[in-house]
């Protein structure tokens, strides 16, 4: 749809990315799920227009992490904002840019919510 504003989510946790799903789903954006950060990047690709906000777990599978995609989306795509969590995000904090908000898992959902909402606004 025209106008359409997206969330993606990148969580390799499946119940956690679906109760993230179902929690942002409660405001204005559409939700993508990405299991992976390399699959949140090929959907940046090809629809970053359409990206408000991206929830990213900082530990992810695969080559790169969370941080490393908050990093790019940073750079390529400053206007989209962009909340990490983790459980145990050790030394990779530093790394964060500047930009990324950070919510310690277990999130609590209120939190999430906020975030979702000021991208919504923007």
């Amino acid at each position: 749809a025209k106008g359409e504003r997206v969330a993606l989510i990148v969580e390799d946790d499946g119940d956690l990315r679906d109760l993230a799903a179902a929690l942002i789903e409660e405001t204005d954006l559409t939700v993508i799920e990405a299991a992976s950060a390399e699959e949140a990047l090929q959907y940046l690709r090809e629809r970053s227009d359409a990206v408000a906000f991206a929830f990213i777990d900082i530990r992810l599978p695969c080559l790169m992490d969370g941080v490393d995609l908050a990093r790019t989306i940073n750079l390529r795509w400053p206007w989209i904002r962009v909340l990490a969590t983790s459980g145990a995000p050790g030394d990779r904090l530093r790394d964060l840019p500047r930009t990324a908000r950070f919510v310690q898992k277990p999130w609590r959902a209120l939190d999430v919510l906020m975030e979702a909402e000021r991208a919504a606004m923007r």
